[in-house]
């Protein structure tokens, strides 16, 4: 069962995520919130496998939210938003957030995307995700603001791993691509993402991009 706090100001909307989210039977939402403010005490209070956080909220925007959620170690986060591109999805992705989703998003979809970020896998709406994650890593600059000696941490399977992400490729295509068990995948990230301090796999693969590996 994944466990969800549904974090959104426009209380229509926010009925509309429940109801759906409802509807799986793997899924359970467990709280909900108007304000980031609340977002974050209920995170605290009811410690959720996942919060799915609007960027535009009053008293705490998503964003610094966001933030406060990951940092503490509280839930995976999964940003929704109204744009595919914008000031919010960068300020989330830096925050440490799993990935975003479009507000449009079809119910199937909204569902897959809880059971992939559940799973421990970040996720970026389909249609933007290359783009995105292009457009994040080149930033103001085209030089990487990231040191290459960063790598010499890393293994070599964990430098192929990490170069795969920067293709947002899954961990089942990556399992395929370089012929390992998924679980050994997982295993991989979890440990580059810790040697390289990093919050989450969308991270890891805007560094990627940054270092173009």
């Amino acid at each position: 069962m994944i466990r969800v706090l549904v974090a959104e100001d426009q209380s229509a909307v926010r009925a509309g995520l429940v109801l759906i989210l409802r509807s799986a039977p793997d899924i359970e939402v467990v709280g909900e919130a108007a304000d980031g403010e609340r977002a974050v005490a209920l995170a605290r209070e009811l410690r959720p496998d996942l919060v799915l956080m609007d960027v535009q909220m009053p008293r705490l925007d998503g964003v610094s939210a966001t933030r406060q959620v990951v940092a503490e170690g509280l839930a995976d986060v999964l940003v929704l938003t109204t744009f595919d591109l914008d000031e919010y999805v960068f300020g989330a992705l830096r925050a440490g957030a799993a990935g975003f989703l479009l507000k449009n998003t079809e119910a199937k979809d909204l569902i897959a995307a809880v059971r992939t970020v559940g799973r421990g896998e970040g996720l970026i709406a389909p249609a933007v995700t290359r783009r995105l994650i292009a457009e994040f890593a080149a930033g103001s600059a085209r030089e990487p603001s990231v040191d290459l000696s960063v790598l010499d941490s890393l293994t070599r399977r964990e430098r192929e791993v990490l170069s795969c992400l920067g293709e947002g490729l899954p961990n089942a295509e990556i399992a395929v691509r370089l012929d390992m068990a998924e679980a050994t995948v997982k295993t991989h990230v979890s440990r580059l993402l810790g040697k390289l301090d990093l919050r989450s796999r969308v991270q890891a693969a805007v560094l990627a991009q940054e270092l173009r590996i």
